[in-house]
């Protein structure tokens, strides 16, 4: 007869994105025990997924295992599991094998999922980027069909390599404008002709809704400028393996779909009742804490935080704030551990930031959105998502990937053909750490922020 095993940790962290190796990192610097579960063993940074994607950056860059992020740190234990459910009044996590994991405190760090909204067969068919899988899928599938055009003479069948992308907000714009410039390197090759022609759709009247109308402006300039067919106040109301049809009655033909559509909280998340509001999110106090569950926090993608104490209005899913509110929710726990009161998150707005491609990108820097736009926000958004990376190998080879690509424009068009994705294969400062499949089968699980 089997016996459900329970394993008790002071701080429990679910969740090994950018809030929760933040939380479990500022723990870890003060020797408190914590015990991080992810589905995953290794970290990986959205913003530039879509970078992986399109060939311009190996997966290895922006995926870093858990084990040598926490490598100094011998009072954070990893656990690499999938999550079945989450009881927050016991504050209690039960995995896939039956095993329950508890915790003096439970921090909530599961992150997003891609929201289809209904849309029928978008599910099925379109290409989220969520994941490092995810941009692997999609980077594996843009090569077969690019190839199969190479081999057949730089002619494709019609519609074949035409993409249509989900989403005016910085993942689609970006997503967008790194395969309008890929395609537009090929065909300056001579490798293809015609090259595929982009879409861009979006139910808003403008494109990254959340900077300003001058921004609005200039992203619709740059994306026309390479060739992008930008859609705006219309829905797709279905995805097919072909073609997707939108609600003004049109169809384009299509064998790539990329949703940037939108994101919902993880679904432990969703499945927790009451606590959860706008966008399938857990709705926090401005400490952070979840109402009505002392110990628990809820950070980064899957909570919606208060922008202000008394304001109803959400911050924006963006790597800023997941990497300041896992911060704060740490020094929280710190302070309830030493009989202190927890203090009301207090998020620092350095700005936003999207690339559109080659010399182009906008950044709004500061509470006041200073607007840059061209080449300096170009290096601008370079700099500070190098930065951001985790490791020093991968800032490196980010700066020396975009250096190619920058000097030699007919790098971007060298897209290589893979059977498998490719695999993190280094550590550091550890030589030690072994190979870390990203094909790992299971569902897929963000806009930049200047940080």
């Amino acid at each position: 007869m089997s016996t459900t095993r329970s394993v008790t940790a002071p701080v429990l962290v679910l969740g090994g994105g950018m809030a929760g190796v933040e939380c479990a990192r500022t723990l870890g610097d003060e020797g408190v025990d914590v015990l991080l579960v992810d589905r995953n063993d290794y970290h990986q940074f959205q913003p530039l997924l879509y970078q992986v994607a399109s060939s311009q950056l190996p997966a290895e860059d922006v995926a870093r295992p858990h084990r040598v992020i926490f490598a100094d740190y011998p009072s954070v234990e990893l656990r690499t599991a999938e999550v079945d459910t989450a009881d927050l009044s016991r504050r209690t996590l039960v995995l896939g094998d039956g095993q329950t994991l508890s915790g003096s405190f439970l921090v909530m760090a599961a992150g997003a999922r891609p929201n289809f909204f209904g849309v029928p067969g978008a599910a099925e068919h379109a290409f989220p980027l969520y994941s490092v899988a995810d941009a692997e899928r999609l980077r594996l599938h843009l090569q077969r069909l690019l190839q199969a055009a190479v081999d057949s003479g730089g002619s494709a069948e019609p519609g074949a390599l035409d993409v249509v992308v989900v989403g005016g907000g910085p993942t689609g714009v970006e997503t967008t404008g790194a395969l309008a410039e890929l395609m537009q390197a090929l065909q300056h090759t001579g490798r293809l002709d015609p090259a595929g022609t982009i879409t861009l759709v979006d139910r808003s009247p403008t494109l990254l809704g959340q900077f300003s109308d001058k921004a609005h402006a200039y992203a619709l300039r740059k994306l026309t400028d390479v060739g992008v067919q930008v859609k705006l106040r219309a829905g797709v109301t279905a995805v097919h393996p072909d073609r997707v049809e939108f609600d003004d009655s049109s169809t384009v033909a299509a064998r790539t779909v990329v949703w940037g559509g939108g994101e919902s909280g993880s679904a432990v998340a969703q499945a927790l009742g009451p606590v959860v509001g706008h966008g399938g999110r857990i709705d926090v106090r401005p400490d952070l804490t979840v109402d009505g569950h002392p110990g628990v926090y809820a950070v980064g993608d899957v909570a919606n935080i208060p922008a202000r104490h008394g304001d109803a209005r959400a911050l924006p899913q963006l790597g800023s704030v997941a990497q300041q509110s896992g911060r704060w929710a740490a020094e929280n726990i710190l302070r309830e551990l030493r009989g202190e009161p927890t203090k009301p998150f207090g998020y620092k707005d350095k700005g936003i930031m999207a690339m559109i491609g080659r010399n182009a990108a906008v950044a709004e820097i500061g509470r006041h959105r200073h607007q840059v736009e061209g080449p300096i926000a170009f290096a601008a958004w370079l700099g500070v998502h190098a930065m951001l990376l985790s490791g020093l190998h991968s800032r490196t080879d980010a700066f020396l990937s975009w250096a190619w690509d920058y000097f030699d424009r007919d790098h971007a068009a060298t897209v290589e053909v893979s059977t498998t994705p490719r695999r993190i294969a280094w550590g550091d400062d550890d030589e030690d750490v072994p190979h870390i499949s990203l094909d790992r089968p299971g569902p897929s699980r963000t806009a930049a922020a200047a940080t």
